[in-house]
C-alpha cells in the first residue's frame, strides 16, 4: 500500500490517536459520506483500526447535532450494556486540540470512530442464518435504544423518511422536468400515481396515535449490520449518523426491503427482482427474538405496510433524484437512479403481490 494522503494523515492525527498513522484506504461503498479505514502503530505487534468519516453536510447542514446524537446513543449504550453477548457500539475518538469528538477543516467535517474488529458486513444474504442475524441486530440494536428517551435525540433530518415529503419532492421534480418518451419514466411514473394513498400510511398511523416516535438507526441496509467473523452472529450496527427520533416501522421495513430481495438494489435486469419469504419469515424471527418485548401488537399489525412503504419510498427518492439531476445519490452513469427506481418499484409490486403470506408469517411469529 502506498503512501497515505498527507492531507488526510493531517486530519486523522487531529484526534487522540495512540501513535502515527501508517496506512489510509478508502472504506465501504456509502452513497452519502467519504469513508477511509486507517491503521495506527501504536508500538505493539498488531496494529489498530479506525474508521474516518467526512460527512456530507449538504445531506447534513448540522453535522454537529448528527455527534450529540452518537454520544447520546454511545452514553446510553455504556449505561445499558447487553449482558451475555458481543454488543458494540462504535466508540467516538475525541479532537486532541477541542475535546469535541469532531473536526471542521478547510470547511469539511470529520470524524473518527473505533473500527468493529473481528467482523464483517455482506452486500446480500447468501443463506437464512445471515437473514436471522441481520434481524436479530436490528432487534438488539432496537432494544438497546427502546429506553432513550427520543427527546434527547436532535432531527437531524427532518422530513426523512416521512413519505409524503418525498412525494411532494417528487412532483417538484416533475414540475421541473417533466416525463418525456423514455418507456421505463413513463412506467415509473405511472407506478406512482397509482399508489399516492400509500404515502401517508404511516404517519397517519402516528398522527391517530397508534404508532409512536421512538430512537432508530434510520438506515438499518443489511451492509450496515456488523456480523462476527467467526460465529456470523450479529455484533454491530455501524452508520449512525441517521439516528434520530422515528417510526420503529421505518426500520424494520428498511431492513426487510434490503435483505429480502436477493437480486440487491442494483439489479441489472428488474424482472428478476423478487422478494423472498423464506428471508422475510426468518429475517423477523431473528428480530422478535431480540425485539419483541419493546413492540405492540399494534406495531406488529404494521410490519407488512412498512416494507411496502418504504420500497416505495425509496423508489420515489431515486426517480426523484435522476429526474433532477443526480444530485443526491452518487452514481455511474446517467441513468442509474432510473435503474434503481425500478428495482424498488418491482420490489414493492412482489411485496404487494404476497401480502397474504407476509402477514401470515407476521401473525406466526406473534
Amino acid at each position: 500500500m502506498g503512501t497515505p494522503e498527507p492531507e488526510l494523515v493531517a486530519v486523522a492525527e487531529a484526534f487522540a490517536l495512540p501513535g502515527p498513522v501508517t496506512t489510509i484506504a478508502p472504506l465501504g461503498n456509502g452513497n452519502v459520506n467519504d469513508t477511509y479505514l486507517l491503521e495506527v502503530h501504536s508500538g505493539g505487534a498488531t496494529a489498530r483500526r479506525y474508521v474516518l468519516q467526512r460527512l456530507n453536510t449538504r445531506v447534513f447542514p448540522q453535522p454537529e447535532l448528527v455527534m450529540q446524537n452518537m454520544e447520546a446513543l454511545s452514553e446510553h449504550a455504556e449505561q445499558h450494556p447487553l449482558i451475555g453477548q458481543r454488543w458494540e457500539v462504535p466508540r467516538l475518538i475525541a479532537n486532541r486540540h477541542t475535546g469535541r469528538p469532531w473536526l471542521w477543516a478547510e470547511g469539511q467535517f470529520w470524524r473518527l470512530q473505533s473500527f468493529i474488529e473481528e467482523a464483517m458486513t455482506v452486500e446480500a444474504i447468501t443463506d437464512r442464518e445471515q437473514a436471522r442475524q441481520v434481524g436479530r441486530g436490528l432487534g438488539l440494536f432496537h432494544l438497546l435504544i427502546s429506553d432513550l428517551p427520543p427527546e434527547q435525540l436532535a432531527d437531524t433530518l427532518p422530513g426523512f423518511h416521512v413519505t409524503p415529503t418525498y412525494l411532494a419532492a417528487y412532483d417538484q421534480a416533475l414540475l421541473c422536468s417533466p416525463i418525456g418518451h423514455d418507456d421505463r419514466e413513463q412506467w415509473c411514473a405511472a407506478f406512482v400515481e397509482k399508489r399516492r394513498e400509500l404515502a401517508p400510511v404511516l404517519e397517519d398511523a402516528n398522527k391517530a396515535g397508534l404508532l409512536q416516535l421512538r430512537p432508530i438507526h434510520g438506515d438499518p441496509k443489511i451492509n450496515n449490520v456488523m456480523l462476527c467473523a467467526h460465529t456470523g452472529t450479529a455484533v454491530s450496527m455501524v452508520d449512525l449518523d441517521t439516528v434520530k427520533p422515528g417510526l420503529v416501522h421505518y426500520d424494520i421495513g428498511d431492513c426487510l426491503r434490503s435483505a429480502c430481495n436477493p437480486a440487491g438494489e442494483e439489479a441489472c435486469e428488474p424482472d428478476s427482482v423478487k422478494f423472498d419469504l423464506d428471508l422475510c419469515e426468518t429475517l423477523l424471527e431473528g428480530y422478535l427474538d431480540a425485539a419483541r418485548t419493546s413492540l405492540s401488537d399494534t406495531d406488529l399489525d404494521y410490519i407488512y405496510v412498512s416494507a411496502k412503504l418504504i420500497s416505495f419510498e425509496l423508489g420515489l427518492r431515486f426517480l426523484s433524484d435522476h429526474l433532477a439531476g443526480n444530485v443526491y445519490f452518487r452514481t455511474t452513469h446517467s441513468n442509474h437512479n432510473l435503474d434503481r427506481a425500478l428495482v424498488q418499484f418491482r420490489l414493492t409490486e412482489s411485496i404487494e403481490a404476497q401480502e397474504e403470506q407476509i402477514q401470515q408469517i407476521v401473525a406466526k411469529l406473534r
